[in-house]
């Protein structure tokens, strides 16, 4: 594994990310938005996988997640502006950066968790740039109910701040995730059928942080923006899209909010969705103990797509990636 930094969009990070390169020649390429609380060197075994079929894969972390941040005080917290978009530009410079170095190849994309809700809009915005995209660990949610939680973080930011971390928003929520599971063994039980992975998790001091009301800001905004018409109509119709996911995972409501993310995306024109759904296993199937079967299913996945090679990249747009310059502009404009 490499190391790699580049500018965040938001002007003031340097961002982290890493770059597993296959021996030999290269098939394709796989990049990968993780999710919350977590980190890119966690999807390693994945990726040491997808290297031994000869593909390359990357990933960065996220503002506020792993490497990227300056202090633990900034785990948990995105940027000042408050804007998705600058994790989507961070994420579309890496990107690039990618496709400039191995040029016209199969290039496919794959989000997990709080990175699928990040995954459907940039395939809304780029989906053309990829031969297929795979939506891990996600979920549906009603708009009435995003916007409900977002009112409750807002008005607690106006008391408390944006930095504040607070356990009733945490409660409101994550409270019910274990509930399935009780009489549970610890609080992210959810996460994994797998106890080993489960104590590892629960032992990262870089994934056990609190999230703070700027970052649950940007989740249930991104989450809102994920599952609206508008951004699921976007998704070019061309573009092959796989869903998967833990039928016990809370976050997709134990199946039933991954099945109507794939019939709004089958309502909506796109040709080829499918969907597998894992039995008797959570929220992190990567890590848990189905995860040779997703490895396999996914890799199958990508094989049967390797044929239709990414349209070229058009110019980066105003929603997608700006010049640091003008990121920089932006935040100052919303100092």
């Amino acid at each position: 594994m490499k190391d790699i930094y580049y500018p965040s969009h938001d002007g003031i990070t340097t961002l982290h990310a890493c770059l597993w390169m296959p021996e030999g020649e290269i098939k394709g390429v796989v990049q990968i938005i993780h999710g919350m609380c977590e980190y890119a060197e966690r999807y390693a075994p994945f990726a040491e996988f997808l290297n031994k079929q000869g593909f390359l894969v990357c990933a960065d972390d996220h503002l506020g997640h792993g490497k990227s941040v300056k202090s633990k005080d900034d785990l948990g917290y995105f940027s000042k502006s408050r804007d998705n978009n600058v994790i989507i530009r961070d994420i579309r410079a890496l990107q690039l950066a990618v496709k400039k170095q191995v040029g016209d190849k199969p290039y496919f994309i794959l989000g997990h968790s709080m990175g699928s809700f990040f995954c459907r809009k940039y395939i809304s915005l780029y989906g053309g740039d990829f031969s297929g995209a795979i939506i891990m660990g996600t979920g549906f949610k009603n708009k009435a109910t995003l916007l409900t939680a977002l009112s409750v973080v807002r008005i607690n930011a106006l008391f408390k701040g944006w930095r504040n971390r607070s356990g009733f928003i945490k409660k409101l929520a994550f409270g019910s995730y274990n509930k399935k599971f009780s009489p549970a063994r610890t609080e992210n039980d959810w996460l994994s059928v797998n106890t080993e992975n489960v104590d590892k998790y629960n032992q990262d001091e870089l994934c056990t942080f609190s999230f703070t009301n700027n970052a649950y800001n940007g989740l249930f905004s991104i989450i809102k923006d994920a599952c609206s018409n508008k951004t699921i109509k976007a998704v070019p119709q061309s573009l092959p899209v796989y869903f998967v996911a833990g039928a016990d995972d809370p976050v997709g409501d134990y199946g039933k909010g991954v099945q109507k993310a794939y019939d709004k995306f089958l309502k909506a024109g796109v040709k080829d969705v499918n969907i597998t759904l894992y039995e008797n296993s959570r929220h992190e199937i990567l890590n848990d103990d189905c995860r040779e079967k997703v490895q396999e299913d996914i890799l199958a996945f990508i094989n049967a797509h390797m044929t239709k090679l990414p349209e070229v990249n058009k110019e980066p747009s105003a929603e997608g990636v700006d010049t640091q310059e003008a990121a920089k502009d932006e935040n100052k404009e919303n100092a």
